[in-house]
């Protein structure tokens, strides 16, 4: 497939390598053409790896993943063009932290809202599906890093978005049993909000190579 990925930060050149190292050709977008993440990861990517603006990216991908900021995304995805983004399966792998001074964690939107609602209503003619935001990047490629099962949430008002997410998921690695479907786009209000306790997971741990894994009762 050709995939455009909004954002060259860690988690987009993350997710452009792996989804290149599976056979699909990929975009990073950026606000400019000279973003230097964005050309770096191109020319290591190869002849499938390519960068430009927000607007080429989301132009090019029959699928697009957004992986800016959640506090910037919808800027961003405004950037793209809704006409770009119509029709097309949109995955939000956003998160809207917004870090004080002292270092605090808070989120902007929660509770009552989320990036993942904002950015469906906001294009309503785009199939959104929020997915990948509840663990580090290294473990969204490749699940098999940890022992046994865990789990992936995803959310979104379109039932065949959401399956269609479930299939590039599984080209990661990830068996469909183990993602759980929040039903509707506001499942991502609960999603969006359990990363200030993931942060905290990962200064108890020292480290981000762990995942949720729910067991269930008989």
């Amino acid at each position: 497939m050709r995939i455009g990925i909004i954002g060259t930060g860690v988690v987009g050149r993350t997710l452009g390598s792996k989804l290149v190292s599976l056979g699909h050709r990929v975009t990073l977008g950026s606000r400019g053409q000279d973003n230097e993440n964005g050309l770096a990861w191109a020319q290591q990517a190869g002849p499938d790896g390519h960068t430009g603006t927000f607007t080429e990216a989301a132009a090019f991908g029959e699928v697009v993943l957004n992986a800016t900021g959640g506090t910037v995304s919808l800027a961003a995805l405004r950037a793209a063009g809704a006409g770009q983004l119509a029709g097309k399966l949109l995955i939000d792998v956003s998160n809207p932290l917004v870090f004080g001074p002292d270092g605090a964690v808070t989120l902007d939107p929660v509770n009552t809202d989320s990036v993942g609602e904002q950015i469906q209503r906001e294009f309503p003619e785009a199939r959104v599906v929020k997915a990948l935001n509840t663990l580090n990047c290294e473990l969204m490629v490749d699940p098999g890093r940890l022992a046994g099962e865990h789990n992936l949430f995803i959310a979104g008002n379109d039932a065949t978005a959401k399956a269609e997410t479930v299939a590039l998921l599984g080209e990661f690695g990830w068996p469909a049993e183990w993602i759980v479907d929040l039903r509707d786009i506001s499942g991502a209000r609960a999603t969006e909000m359990m990363m200030p306790f993931w942060l905290r997971m990962t200064g108890h741990f020292g480290s981000a190579e762990f995942n949720y894994s729910f067991q269930r009762g008989k």
